[in-house]
This record gives structure tokens, sequence and C-alpha cells, in this order.
């Protein structure tokens, strides 16, 4: 756990840091989005790539180089101050960290009985949130136009080695789950699916544009380093909170008050400006409305999933998620170039009315099923790797933990999709 909170902590200051410098070096909004999707196109591939070559050389091997690669990557960044060298090392970097999100993942998976695991994964999700926050706040350690932020990434990167170099436990097996087709995971669950690709495009622009919207907006690093830690905050602390409400109540419902808040949210921003404390609430808010999302359609869903499809589905959920992740920067840096700060705002207006459009009509469409039965709720930060997102439908699934009852998947039955 060390390790992966020295990890999300490099990652949580980089993703920032890059995004500020690239306001100063004047990359302008729409480059500064293409360098920033470069991480997520990584990102898919290296959450794909990753599980064959650990079958050929093992977890602590493949650990080493992927974070060996990371820690030189964000050097470069340094060295060659141009927008084509940073997408190349953020695609670099994204391979370099799906990677090390499956390695970590799945070693405590293959360790974790089935007693431990939904604890294991709820302090798993702590540390990650905790590190990535603490991560933002390193921001304010020294001035991000020269090359000391840079150098801490790349010392957290490498110190990270040392708890799984040095870990006595022996490697787990892994197995590469089989791939569903996105198609009939959408005939199953229409909303899980598509909402999945829609919150990748929202946390793909939180993530790789919320810091250059705070710095369009007046804010001083410090308080660039507040805004992104408030809404990773956020995120943390209303996860379990809907998850629960999920649980007792009708799920599509929930998903679409939480995107209807966050819609809300996203509009009332555009009339704060630039007032620190103001954007800094902000943050909470949307973060808390915004970053629970994924989870809540995880479990969307594993409502209509048995177990076995489960462990199918859920490389291809990731899949949805990163290629939002994908377009979230693109889109964000357009409507910023076009509408200054504000298109950060209206991006995530927009793509939370999308979810709220889409899920009204599954709620009159396809509404929950009578019996009020759900798959139990697990929160998960978006973004993990494939066999992450395996863990927790795994962990959603274990009767030691909880009392579930999966109803018949309707579309094997009837034709009909739900939720």
């Amino acid at each position: 756990m060390l390790g992966v909170g020295l990890l999300m902590l490099g990652n949580g200051l980089q993703g920032s840091l890059l995004g500020v410098r690239a306001a100063e070096e004047a990359f302008g909004n729409t480059v500064t989005g293409l360098v920033m999707s470069a991480y997520f196109v990584g990102f898919l591939a290296g959450s794909t790539l990753t599980p064959r070559k650990l079958r050929q050389v093992g977890h602590i091997r493949v650990f080493a180089a992927l974070a060996s690669i990371t820690s030189v990557a964000i050097l470069v960044h340094v060295l060659f101050i141009d927008p084509w060298v940073w997408a190349a090392m953020r695609l670099v970097t994204g391979f370099a960290y799906a990677g090390l999100y499956v390695v970590t993942e799945s070693w405590l998976n293959g360790h974790a009985g089935n007693h431990l695991r939904g604890r294991l994964l709820a302090f798993y999700m702590v540390i990650s949130y905790l590190g990535m926050g603490g991560g933002q706040l390193l921001l304010n350690v020294a001035d991000p136009s020269g090359v000391v932020l840079f150098l801490i990434v790349s010392i957290l990167m490498s110190v990270a080695l040392v708890p799984i170099l040095l870990s006595y436990t022996p490697q787990p097996d892994i197995s590469e789950p089989e791939a569903m087709n996105l198609r009939r995971l959408y005939r199953l669950s229409p909303l899980g699916t598509l909402g999945c690709l829609l919150t990748g495009v929202a946390n793909g622009s939180v993530f790789g544009m919320g810091a250059v919207f705070a710095t369009g907006s007046g804010l001083a690093v410090d308080q660039v380093a507040a805004f992104m830690g408030a809404f990773i905050l956020g995120g943390a602390l209303l996860q379990w909170p809907l998850g629960k409400l999920s649980d007792k109540t009708d799920r599509q419902a929930v998903i679409v008050v939480v995107a209807a808040l966050a819609t809300a949210l996203s509009l009332a921003g555009l009339l704060l400006g630039g007032e620190a404390r103001s954007l800094t609430l902000l943050g909470v808010l949307l973060g808390g409305t915004t970053l629970t999302l994924y989870s809540l359609f995880l479990a969307c869903a594993n409502d209509v999933l048995t177990p076995q499809q489960t462990l199918a589905a859920s490389s291809s959920l990731v899949l949805a998620l990163g290629v939002g992740a994908i377009l979230g920067p693109l889109t964000t840096g357009l409507l910023m170039d076009a509408l200054g700060p504000d298109g950060f705002l209206w991006d995530l207006a927009l793509i939370h009315a999308a979810i709220v459009a889409f899920g009204g009509y599954c709620l009159i469409r396809h509404p929950a099923s009578d019996s009020g039965e759900h798959g139990h709720y697990v929160a998960v930060p978006a973004g993990t790797a494939p066999l992450g997102a395996t863990w927790v439908e795994e962990a959603a699934n274990e009767p030691a933990q909880l009392e579930l009852a999966l109803v018949e998947t309707p579309v094997e039955a009837t034709g009909e999709p739900v939720g």
C-alpha cells in the first residue's frame, strides 16, 4: 500500500504540474488538451498489454520496468519544452501507469481472501484518493516553472519501487479475463455502458484540464492545488453515502439526480468568476457528483449481470471509460479556446446533461426490477485498470460479505435490456 500511495502521489502531482506548466509555456488550450489526452491513449494500451507480459516475466520485473519508465519520462518534459515531445511522454506515462495499476491491484487481489477483499479494496480506494489529493498539495512546494517539482515526481516513482522489490510475498497467478463485445454489453446494460463512456469524458476533462481552467481563471499556484485537491476530496467524501443510497432505492434514479446536480453546479460555477474560495467550494461539490458516477455506473451494470458475466464485462467497461477519457481533454480544450476558461464548466454541464437525458430515458423505457434487488455497490476510483475493475466486480459479488441476490439477466430471457 505504501507503493500505491507513492504512485498516486506522483501521478496527482504531475497531472496538475503539466497543466500549469503548459499554460505558462503558452501551448494553448487545444494543444494542451491533445497532450493530456495522450496519457489516456497510453493507458488503454498499457491496461491491455500488461497482463500478457505479467504471465511472461512476473509481477516484480514488470513493476520495476514500468516504474523506471515513468521516472525517466517526467524528466524528459523539462529537457524538451515541446508539445509533441510532451504528448509522446504522456502516452508513455499512461502506458506505464496502467501497467503499474494492473500489477499492484492483481497482486493485492491474488492474496486477498473473500473475507478480506471488500475491506482491502475500500482501503486501497482511500489510499488512492489520499495520494492523488496529496499530489495536488505538493504543487506548492516549488515554482512550476522550474525543475524541482519534476524531480520530486521522478523521486516518488523511484522510491515506489522499494516496497514491492523488497516484498517477500509470493507472486500470484494471473489470467487475462475474456473480452465481452461492447454491443452485447450495451444490450445488457445501456445506462451502465454509455454512462461509463460519458463519465470517462468528464473525468478526462477534470484531470486533464482542471488545472488549466483554474490557472486561466486567475488562481495562483497554491490555489490551483487547493482547487484540484478539493475535487478529489469531494469524490472521496460522497462515494459511500451515494453508493449506499443507490443500494436502497432505484439506482438509475440516483444516477439521474447526481448527474443533474453536476449539471446545475457546473452552470452555477459560471457565475463565480475567479474567486478562489468559491471555486474551491465548487470543486468539492463538483467532485462529489462528477467523480462518484463511475462507481454508480459499475453497480448499475452489475445489477443485470451474472457473476460469470461480470468478469468478462469489467474490461469492456474500463475500455469505455478510457475512450471517454481520451475525448475529455480534447473537447474541453476546444471549448476553452472558443469560450475561455468557462469552456471547462460548459463541457462538464453538457456531459452531465447528456447523462440526465439518457438516464431519464432508461428510467421510462427500462424501469428497475420490481423486486428492488441490486448488485452491491463498491466504491472504486475512476480510471482503475481492467484487473482492478475485475476485482471490484468480484468483491461486489462476495456472499461472505453481503447478502446478494442477482436477478436473471433480462436480455437473455426477454430480449429487453435493463439499466
